[in-house]
């Protein structure tokens, strides 16, 4: 990466941005050195890990960096055998562990998250030393009495010694209070004593060890304890080389093992910059870009084959809630695109975004857009603001030319390039010659280009020359702004005449000024005035058909879903179906029982056995030819033999002969039909069905209940077409429903794109009465009111 151009780009700016998001220090560091990688699949891997990153956080997973350290100069120390500090131990230890349990987890779900697996794979061990650290010292760094058996073995002593010394003070302070300035046991250089008055210290033998700021009192060791202080002194000592000891051999461990743990290390930074790119994208609402092959084409074509689609893209360090998205997207045939447009139009911040994409995309970080595709480029580089410098004597001219030759230098079919202003600081027709050199040398060697421009020559360029195109940042000549859109393929239109004119100037000077530009200016303005009409136009209809295709699928989405509830609410019908058939079966079977219990009084042997032949053939009867029965015929006559079966069709009353009920055909195909039975829907086949008649048609009212009313105004500024067209039909159902008589939309002026879709729209749908402009006071242009169609509280619905 060209680190000239990435100043330039302000992609240091995004790289604190992400640093903010780190962890631990080693994170933080890797985060501000991020550098683009050097080929495509690093690149891709990159972006692999940034999106399991987020899949894992989004999945509330507990993983994290733990307690991690960046203790790379403790072991730095550590090697040249410096002792290390307790708190660097901990450190140590807490980094390790930390590591091992984020390798653990992720190795749990590594078929998930293969590219993270990937690096926590790489996470070593480091066997001993959590576990003699642990051994050694407490959380508090201070080191326990089982870290050595000598250790331990000092203690003790210096625990029996310290008791000794306590207990013969203690006596003292009895027999001598008559001499002490109050009763209590100090410490002097580590040495007990106690506090004698000044002028009984000749009562108390012993060394005095000091004496107050006041001279009232002295610290006496009396001679009774001495020896004591004596033996305790020097096991403390033997105490202290034992710990230098201990903490030395701990040392050296950890510096035999020093390359394993900076590595470690280096993986929780990998880590940690992973999971910052991670939230970095949350922060940015970003999307994962697609990395897309060099394309092939033909030897007589100069096209490089590269591809730049950013849809809906925003500056990533500008507010997401205010930037204006703009859509980067260069057509296939196209790798040099022309931008003209007002000073703070966005030329600027266009070009900066199309690189800071470039750079970010190869850099891992996901893209603040919707849709992103992209090739790999090996080299960026940018020539964007004022290069003047005073201490080099150089103009904003010489500035720009001196870093745009170095670019030349470099410029090949790998390379992505910005330049800004190109050929400006100098005298026009020599800047718009120098410019269109400079777009031919970039366009002969097959680099990428985005350039700005103000020259009129290298419009007419971009319109004859092949792989080059327009593009223009729109301007509000309503409300004398820019709207930061940019529209490739076409030119920028001249605004400074309609501007003078909107601002008051005489129109006798602005006719003088026409003049002098000549009738085939003004016809090419006028040309390119239809086109954008004609473009606002078919952006209008193509919202409208999208808003149509959404609307589509969601009835096609409910649909569905209604017949999916049907098919459910057929098998719950079937299944009662045959629950009461076999009652109706028990029933019967529970009739003939009781019929048996009654044959011995029959008449007569043979009326006795056909009784039981006919008990037993009804007994056991199939279930299927139940409608076959004599019971089931009764009410379900066969159609005569000989007479040809009516054809049923659509609004046919119908008997449905396996559940026994009556129903009317909905839908009908060649062998099946749905049936409504009540408020249920069931499929069943034409031979279940026999036909009874063509019912009489009456139409229920159906009560339409009256919803809040969502106002009779509509404010639509500053929306794009697609969102305002679905806020408008959402407004407008409910404003029919709550029997609001007409609505005020409110879609300002613009370029007038809004406005086309907003009464297009309207005068398409069939609740909407008429519309009108709005009337002076009330908007104007910028206004449109709706007429709503009339409901009654009762309408019926067919």
């Amino acid at each position: 990466m060209d680190q000239k151009s990435a100043d330039i780009l302000e992609f240091g700016k995004i790289l604190e941005a992400l640093a903010s998001y780190t962890s631990f220090s080693a994170g933080h560091a890797l985060a501000l050195a991020v550098q683009p990688a050097i080929d495509e699949q690093e690149a891709i891997r990159w972006q692999n890990q940034t999106a399991e990153a987020i899949q894992l956080l989004e999945s509330g997973s507990d993983v994290t960096l733990g307690a991690s350290r960046d203790v790379r100069e403790s072991i730095d120390r550590a090697g040249r055998r410096y002792q290390l500090l307790a708190e660097d131990f901990l450190s140590i230890r807490d980094t390790i562990t930390a590591a091992r349990t984020l390798r653990r987890k992720i190795e749990k779900v590594r078929e998930t998250y293969p590219d993270l697996w990937e690096i926590a794979e790489l996470i070593e061990e480091c066997p001993g030393i959590v576990s003699t650290i642990n051994k050694t010292m407490d959380d508090r760094g201070e080191v326990l009495d089982s870290a050595s058996t000598q250790l331990g073995k000092i203690r003790r002593e210096i625990r029996i010694i310290h008791g000794r010394i306590l207990e013969r003070l203690r006596g003292m302070l009895a027999s001598h209070s008559s001499y002490l300035q109050e009763p209590i046991i100090s410490q002097r250089g580590g040495r007990y004593v106690l506090p004698v008055k000044a002028e009984s210290k000749g009562n108390v033998r012993g060394i005095v060890h000091d004496q107050s700021s006041s001279g009232a009192t002295v610290w006496v060791e009396p001679m009774g304890t001495v020896d004591l202080n004596n033996d305790h002194r020097q096991l403390k000592i033997d105490e202290e080389k034992e710990i230098n000891r201990i903490l030395t051999e701990l040392t050296l461990q950890i510096s035999d093992q020093g390359d394993s743990i900076v590595r470690v290390v280096e993986r929780m930074a990998e880590f940690d910059l992973v999971f910052a790119r991670a939230k970095y994208a949350g922060r940015l609402n970003a999307i994962q870009p697609t990395f897309v092959p060099w394309r092939k084409t033909p030897a007589d074509n100069i096209h490089p084959g590269s591809t730049i689609w950013f849809k809906r893209s925003r500056h990533p360090l500008l507010d997401p809630a205010e930037v204006i998205p703009t859509d980067l997207t260069v057509p296939e045939d196209i790798f040099i695109v022309l931008i003209t447009g007002p000073n703070t139009g966005g030329k600027t911040v266009s070009l900066k975004t199309a690189g800071l994409m470039v750079l970010m995309a190869q850099s891992g970080l996901h893209l603040p857009c919707t849709e992103a595709r992209l090739t790999f480029f090996e080299s960026v580089w940018a020539d964007i603001g004022d290069e003047q410098s005073i201490e080099q004597s150089l103009s904003t001219f010489s500035g720009h030319m001196t870093n745009i030759i170095r670019i030349l230098d470099h410029a090949d079919d790998r390379a992505f390039i910005v330049l800004d202003e190109l050929g400006s600081g100098t005298d026009p027709a020599e800047g718009a010659a120098l410019a269109s050199a400079i777009t031919d040398y970039l366009r002969d060697h097959g680099s990428t280009v985005f350039t700005a421009t103000h020259y009129p020559e290298l419009k007419a360029y971009a319109t004859s020359t092949p792989g080059v195109t327009n593009a223009s940042l729109l301007f509000d000549l309503d409300t004398l702004s820019p709207t930061y859109e940019m529209t490739i393929g076409l030119p920028g239109k001249s605004n400074a005449l309609a501007i003078a004119k909107r601002l008051g100037l005489d129109n006798s000077i602005l006719d003088g000024a026409m003049g002098r530009l000549g009738i085939g200016n003004n016809e090419t303005e006028q040309l390119l005035d239809s086109i954008y009409d004609m473009r606002d136009r078919i952006a209008s209809e193509e919202a409208g058909a999208r808003l149509a295709r959404r609307r589509a699928d969601r009835d096609h989405e409910k649909l569905q879903t209604r017949l999916e509830e049907i098919e459910v609410e057929r098998e719950a019908v079937l299944k009662q179906a045959r629950a009461d058939v076999e009652a109706e079966l028990e029933q019967i079977r529970a009739e003939i029982n009781k019929v048996r219990k009654q044959v011995g009084k029959a008449e007569s042997k043979n009326m006795l056995k056909k009784l039981t032949h006919e008990v037993t053939d009804i007994e056991n009867r199939p279930l299927a030819s139940l409608t076959q029965t004599p019971l089931i015929d009764s009410v379900m006559p066969k159609t005569p033999k000989g007479q040809k079966r009516r054809k049923l069709r659509v609004g046919d009353e119908v008997f449905i002969k396996t559940i026994k009920s009556k129903g009317i055909i909905i839908t009908l195909s060649k062998t099946a039909a749905e049936v409504a039975v009540g408020r249920l829907h069931m499929r069943a086949s034409l031979s279940e069905l026999e036909f009874r008649g063509r019912p009489v048609a009456v139409e229920e009212p159906i009560s339409v209940p009256k919803t809040s009313s969502p106002g009779i105004e509509l404010d639509l500024r500053g929306m794009r077409v697609d969102d305002g067209l679905e806020k408008m039909e959402k407004h407008l159902d409910q404003a029919i429903l709550s029997r609001v008589p007409w609505v005020r939309i409110i879609h300002g002026k613009g370029t007038g794109r809004l406005r086309e879709a907003v009464r297009k729209s309207l005068s398409k749908n069939k609740r909407i009465v008429g519309w009108e402009e709005g009337k002076d006071g009330e908007g104007g242009a910028g206004v449109t009111v709706a007429r709503l169609e009339k409901i009654s509280k009762e309408e019926p619905v067919a």
